[in-house]
């Protein structure tokens, strides 16, 4: 299964630090935030991958190549300058994550999630995705997406869980839609009211790195 990593944002919340170097690729400790993902993914099995980039995004070839040194395959999907958000750059990578189920990760978290776990969470061709969800962070106490005890995700009921930024998707979702500045949530609102979205929670290690506060303690933890 093929996985495209999320690394076009902007990370306005982590400035300066984001003023000269894109979130993904900020040191965490003894290698940048991406290199954490990218080792955790390949452990799992998933080592084809790509990687979208928009703000700095000439500073991402030249720091992590071919993937070789990660035992990895990696591919770019450059955006032009402000990026395609989160649908929009899935949607112009499409060509290279091909016509089977692939793996979305968001650039800029931190997890000890087991990847491997993943790779059948779509059992029906019916399933358009698959979301993993986590407890509400501080940052987002009301929560993203019901979880019901069908394991189908929806935007009624409570307690809502929070995205993880983790996700399998059939690149049928996607298919209909020009390669396009889209944000994911309407279409992932729109397959949840046909009951096409499936998840899980996941309540393991998660962070979302989106400020410097969180960075230095991410830093921190790695240093124990």
């Amino acid at each position: 299964m093929k996985v495209m990593i999320l690394a076009a944002g902007r990370g306005e919340r982590l400035r300066p630090l984001t003023d000269h170097t894109p979130k993904p690729l900020l040191q965490a400790g003894p290698k940048r935030l991406i290199e954490h993902l990218i080792e955790k993914l390949v452990v799992a099995g998933f080592n084809d991958i790509v990687i979208n980039h928009a703000y700095l995004g000439e500073q991402f070839e030249p720091a992590l190549g071919d993937g070789a040194r990660y035992q990895a395959n990696i591919r770019y999907s450059a955006e032009r300058d402000g990026g395609l958000e989160t649908a929009g750059g899935i949607i112009q990578a499409l060509p290279l994550l091909g016509k089977d189920p692939f793996l979305v990760v968001n650039g800029d978290i931190w997890t000890e999630f087991p990847f491997k776990q993943i790779s059948d969470a779509l059992l029906s061709e019916e399933q358009l995705c698959h979301l993993v969800m986590v407890d509400n962070p501080e940052h987002n106490p009301a929560g993203d997406f019901y979880l019901d005890q069908d394991g189908l995700l929806s935007m009624d009921g409570t307690p809502k869980l929070t995205f993880s930024g983790i996700g399998i998707y059939r690149p049928q979702m996607f298919e209909r839609h020009p390669v396009s500045k889209l944000p994911l949530k309407p279409i992932l609102v729109d397959a949840m009211q046909k009951n096409q979205v499936s998840g899980q929670h996941y309540q393991g290690q998660w962070s979302d790195i989106g400020t410097v506060e969180r960075l230095n303690s991410l830093v921190k933890q790695l240093d124990v």
